[in-house]
């Protein structure tokens, strides 16, 4: 596996910055009831845009057609019009149809089959050997990512790697992660397991102070220096 893009120093900076003028965000403490939990490994796909669905309805075949998720997230849909479906597992979307032409069908049987998507990704930067971007093919761990990144150099802070993940449209939540111990006990249970998207960032020295949620317009205020 290789990297697409080399990111070099400055992703490494500009996350690196990002996590201490955010640390005293007012609104993080009044919505804390709002920001969702880490979740953990084997989460079902959620649609982007650009993804192709294939919508099948048993009984009345004349509704069958294929849909591609617009950049804004919606489908349009014979007969019911347009329907958002970004974000949303296949199940779900199953659910959102059947409610939908459900107004203009009695009990209608519907399978949505999932024909084309985006690849899923992780990034990797900071202190590794190769930092950049690359494929997430199959169940993968941070410490498996960090070592397909090339490992960690003689000036990495492995008790203090960070994990950024999006979990809702407004944030992306932090995670710290100790390599450091669970490589020196050889115990990888707290190994977390990775979800497309998400960014590992292996620092120079450990950060004095992070938050757990950043909000996510900040991250664009960070990443557009540096695409990947």
């Amino acid at each position: 596996m290789r990297a697409d893009r080399k990111l070099g120093f400055g992703f490494a900076l500009g996350m690196l910055l990002m996590a201490y003028p955010l640390a005293g965000h007012p609104n993080l403490s009044s919505q804390s009831n709002q920001q969702p939990s880490f979740q953990e490994h084997f989460p079902r796909y959620r649609l982007r845009p650009g993804d192709v669905l294939e919508l099948n309805f048993t009984f009345t075949p004349e509704f069958s057609q294929s849909v591609i998720v617009q950049p804004d997230g919606y489908i349009n849909l014979r007969g019911v019009g347009e329907i958002r479906v970004q974000d949303k597992t296949t199940p779900e979307v199953v659910e959102v149809l059947r409610a939908a032409y459900g107004k203009i069908l009695r009990d209608p049987a519907i399978t949505v089959e999932l024909k084309d998507f985006e690849k899923p990704y992780f990034v990797v930067g900071g202190e590794v050997a190769k930092p950049g971007k690359y494929d997430l093919r199959g169940d993968t761990t941070v410490v498996e990512a960090v070592t397909v990144a090339g490992g960690v150099t003689d000036k990495s802070k492995t008790s203090k790697v960070l994990l950024f993940r999006r979990v809702s449209d407004d944030w992306v939540e932090l995670k710290e992660v100790d390599m450091k111990r669970m490589l020196r006990e050889r115990d990888l249970s707290e190994d977390l397991h990775l979800h497309p998207g998400d960014m590992i960032l292996v620092p120079k020295s450990a950060l004095s102070k992070i938050t757990r949620f950043i909000p996510v317009p900040t991250l664009g205020l960070y990443f557009n220096p540096f695409p990947f």
